[in-house]
């Protein structure tokens, strides 16, 4: 991974000011655990409230953490005052989610001024090992506030 260099020297405190905003966050229990130039972790610990029928973590709930990853890590090369938005994601579902947390990683493959291609990775930890569970490839769009 190459590394990168920020446009705004305070974006670790912009990508925290605004994961603190996203209301879904809040709701799902996720929490920032990396921020740095083009790579971003989330962590989710696993709730019973947030599984399908047998009891793996829903592919939905799944995503979601994968997506903020990947455009929070987008948005650590952003000048200020831009901010992403998704524009498109696929996703491969490589085991059922399960364990005692997920960790969802994002990081940046192609910077861009408009445009900004990220992949991902889901990560489901239990037992004292790690499986991952899901790969994400995603591409990310510059915006205005």
């Amino acid at each position: 991974m190459p590394g990168y260099e920020p446009a705004d020297p305070n974006f670790e405190s912009r990508v925290r000011s605004s994961f603190d905003r996203q209301e879904v966050n809040r709701t799902i229990g996720a929490r920032l655990v990396k921020v740095a130039p083009g790579e971003v972790h989330i962590e989710l610990p696993v709730r019973h409230d947030l599984t399908q029928q047998h009891g793996y973590i829903h592919a939905g709930i799944t995503t979601t953490v994968v997506d903020s990853a990947c455009g929070y890590a987008a948005l650590t090369l952003m000048p200020e005052p831009m901010e992403v938005l998704t524009i498109e994601y696929k996703v491969n579902f490589l085991s059922p989610a399960r364990g005692e947390k997920i960790l969802a990683i994002g990081k940046v493959v192609k910077p861009g001024r408009t445009v900004t291609v990220c992949s991902g990775e889901a990560w489901a930890y239990g037992g004292g090992g790690r499986k991952q569970v899901a790969a994400m490839q995603a591409t990310m769009i510059a915006a205005g506030r």
